[in-house]
């Protein structure tokens, strides 16, 4: 299987491929930080995927591979399993393994209610898309086939090819948050299921999932692929390339890497490396993340302070900001069904900190331009919730907003109560440095739209 695969993205010469023999360290270390942010997404992915699947039935945010987990309410400042995690929609999740069986995903009538179902491999490109924008509110189903799956589908189910065995279809419908609107979304939660294909048309019952002790349930993910050693890294990356496969676009970076032994399905063996170029490759992990969020400041446009990109959902070779958007916001969508501005300093350029007190005011007319909502979230420095007294995580569209006397609508960023009215237009901060995100689902398309640069969010004032 994996010779078929290499053939078919033209790798084949790969089996037999150069060794380290001829790199210096300093070779060598070039080509495994390029190696560590390439997979830096498969690998985010397969720890994301252990620690939410690593339960015998759903609870929470969690549930077995080939279950969906029903997020019943908002995320809480305890919740890390997902960076930058959302308080606008209920998530409905599945992992599926599709490497040996289609899965048959089913979809209710949404009545007209946003909602939107991504579809990630496992290099966290959105292959499909299902939901109000692309196809609509009516029931659907769809069989998520693996790479090189050939077969028959039951009729009036819609195939969507998955690129890669692992698949995480991350669900999301759109709640006011009240207790009557939950309700309703938690109905439209329990008919979404999802069924292997070998069990299409039959009584089906989920069989439990396997738990198993040696994961880390408690250390966030993204702290727990950082900790992992250059030989740990790159061990399990070439094993998940094996049934996640590269595309044939990849082709020049995997003949680089494989001059390293780094290659789909074959073991990397640190050991058999010369001690010169083990010793050189040994700190890749910490160089190669620090590189990751560095590219922050070239990852998209700079506006007012706030940083967004377009440039999500599908990376094609573009390896680096496929990995930044994997470390600050895992599970990105496409631009066209959202666009996340982030912004961690004021008008003046100084880092954003509770110490201090901030305003955003959208002139009048001129609220984010969207056709699904809007939101503005407050993270810490390491872009979770943050705990406050109003369990409040984020200002939008659906909060009761005061406007100004001349149409205007001001928000107050800061960590303590401002008091009064506007304690309605309040978004609470921690008492040091912070992180906002701006959430645009489904952008206008049409000008002012933040697609063709037409709107851009104002900046963030400091109080003097």
């Amino acid at each position: 299987m994996l010779s078929t695969a290499l053939c078919a993205i033209g790798l084949a010469p790969l089996v037999q491929s150069q060794t380290e023999h001829s790199l210096t360290p300093e070779e060598a270390k070039a080509i495994a930080i390029d190696a560590y942010i390439y997979g830096y997404p498969l690998v985010t992915m397969e720890m994301t995927r252990r620690v939410t699947t690593n339960v015998a039935k759903p609870s929470g945010a969690h549930a077995p591979v080939g279950q969906f987990a029903r997020l019943r309410e908002y995320p809480t400042a305890a919740f890390h399993d997902v960076t930058a995690p959302n308080a606008d929609t209920l998530y409905t999740v599945a992992w599926l393994d599709v490497g040996k069986e289609p899965w048959i995903v089913s979809l209710p009538d949404m009545h007209d209610r946003y909602y939107l179902f991504p579809m990630l491999d496992g290099w966290t490109t959105v292959f499909q898309v299902p939901g109000k924008r692309t196809t609509g509110t009516g029931a659907q189903q769809y069989a998520i086939t693996g790479p090189g799956w050939e077969g028959q589908l039951p009729a009036g189910v819609k195939e969507y090819k998955s690129p890669t065995s692992m698949v995480w279809v991350l669900g999301r419908i759109y709640s006011s948050g009240t207790q009557k609107d939950y309700a309703e979304v938690h109905k439209l939660q329990n008919e979404i299921s999802a069924i292997p294909l070998s069990a299409y048309g039959k009584n089906y019952t989920p069989p439990a999932g396997k738990v198993d002790p040696s994961v880390d349930m408690k250390t966030p993910v993204r702290d727990q692929v950082n900790s992992l050693t250059t030989e740990a890294y790159f061990k399990l990356l070439a094993r998940l390339m094996k049934d996640n496969p590269p595309t044939a676009a990849d082709a020049p970076a995997l003949k680089k890497f494989a001059r390293l032994g780094i290659e789909p399905g074959k073991p990397f063996e640190f050991s058999r490396l010369s001690k010169a170029v083990q010793d050189a490759i040994r700190d890749v992990p910490e160089i190669s993340f620090e590189k990751i969020m560095a590219h922050s400041k070239v990852s998209g446009k700079h506006i007012n302070g706030w940083l967004f990109t377009t440039d999500t959902g599908v990376y094609g070779t573009d390896y680096l900001q496929r990995a930044f958007i994997t470390a600050i916001g895992l599970g990105a969508n496409r631009p066209q069904d959202a666009v996340y501005p982030t912004l961690d300093v004021d008008a003046s350029g100084q880092p954003l900190d509770g110490k201090n007190r901030y305003t955003l005011t959208f002139p009048k007319g001129k609220l984010p331009p969207v056709n699904g909502f809007w939101s503005l979230t407050m993270y810490n420095d390491k872009f979770f919730f943050v705990e406050n007294p109003l369990n409040r995580y984020t200002l939008s569209q659906r909060n009761s907003l005061k406007t100004n006397p001349d149409g205007s609508v001001t928000l107050y960023i800061q960590a303590d109560d401002p008091g009064g009215d506007k304690t309605a237009n309040w978004l609470p901060a921690p008492a040091g440095k912070f992180n906002l995100m701006l959430r645009l689902y489904w952008p206008s398309e049409k000008s002012p739209s933040i697609l063709d640069g037409s709107w851009s969010p104002p900046p963030v004032v400091k109080v003097p």
